[in-house]
C-alpha cells in the first residue's frame, strides 16, 4: 500500500475536501490523511516541524509565507468564496435588510478570529470598507471573535458555525463564507444575506506544495474532478462558476 499523504486544510474546505479526497483516493490508491482547522494556526504547525505534504489554506498569506520561508515547494489558487450574513430568524430581524441587521446594537455579532483564521481576516477588510461609509457602525468594537482562536469554542463536528453559534444563542448574527449559504438555505430560523459586491472581500484559497509527493493531489484539486467538489460545496472555482 502506497504511504498516506498528510494534509492540513482550512476548516471551511471540510465538505468539499472530505469526498474530494476519497475520490483520489479511490483512483489512485494513494491514502490521504487530513485534519482541519483555523488556516493561521495550521500554518504555525507545519513552521513547528509538523508532518505535511500539501496545505490548503483559506488565503494567500500562509501559503507565500511558507514559499517564502523555503517551507514551501510551490503555491497556487484553487478556489474563490465570498461573505455573507447569516441572522436569526425573529420579528425583529425579518424584515430588516443586511446593512440595517448590522447598524442595529441590540443585536450581538460575532465572527471569526483574525490572525488565526482567514475568515476573521476577510470580515475585518469588510469592517473597514463598511465604517468608512458608514462611521457610526462601529463593528469591530462590538464584534465577538467567538471562533477560529486559540482558545475559541469548538463547533461540533457536522455543525456550520454560524448555524450552531446562533441556535446556541451566543450571538444573533454571525458573518461567515458565503459557500455555506446551500446547506442552510432551506431553514426556518435563519435568513442567509448577501453582502452587496461593492463591500465583497475576494476570498482566495491557495495550495502549498510541502512535498514533491502530493503533487498528484494538488493536480487533482485545480483538475477538472476536484474543481467539481469545490463547486458543489459552494465555493467559486477556477473557470468563474
Amino acid at each position: 500500500m502506497s504511504m498516506p499523504l498528510y494534509i492540513l486544510a482550512a476548516g471551511s474546505l471540510k465538505r468539499a475536501f472530505i469526498p474530494l479526497c476519497q475520490q483520489f483516493s479511490a483512483s489512485t490508491g494513494i491514502p490521504v490523511k487530513i485534519d482541519f482547522g483555523p488556516a493561521g494556526l495550521l500554518r504555525e504547525r507545519i513552521e513547528a516541524g509538523e508532518r505535511c505534504d500539501l496545505f490548503a489554506s483559506a488565503n494567500t498569506l500562509h501559503p507565500q509565507t511558507l514559499l517564502n520561508s523555503g517551507r514551501a515547494q510551490a503555491a497556487e489558487t484553487f478556489a474563490f468564496n465570498r461573505l455573507n450574513l447569516t441572522a436569526r430568524k425573529t420579528a425583529q430581524t425579518e424584515n430588516a435588510d443586511w446593512l440595517a441587521l448590522l447598524a442595529n446594537p441590540a443585536l450581538r455579532l460575532g465572527t471569526s478570529t483574525p490572525g488565526c483564521d482567514p475568515s476573521g481576516d476577510y470580515t475585518w477588510q469588510l469592517f473597514t470598507r463598511l465604517e468608512a461609509r458608514y462611521p457610526a457602525l462601529t463593528l469591530k468594537a462590538r464584534a465577538q471573535m467567538l471562533v477560529g482562536g486559540r482558545e475559541s469554542l469548538s463547533v461540533p463536528v457536522g455543525e456550520i458555525a454560524s448555524a450552531w453559534l446562533i441556535r446556541q444563542n451566543l450571538t444573533d448574527l454571525f458573518i461567515g463564507y458565503a459557500h455555506y449559504a446551500q446547506a442552510l438555505e432551506n431553514t426556518d430560523d435563519l435568513r442567509i444575506l448577501a453582502i452587496p459586491d461593492e463591500f465583497q472581500t475576494r476570498c482566495e484559497y491557495q495550495l502549498a506544495l510541502i512535498n514533491a509527493n502530493a503533487e498528484p493531489l494538488a493536480r487533482f484539486i485545480v483538475g477538472p474532478d476536484g474543481q467539481t467538489f469545490l463547486r458543489q460545496a459552494g465555493f467559486l472555482t477556477l473557470d468563474g462558476e
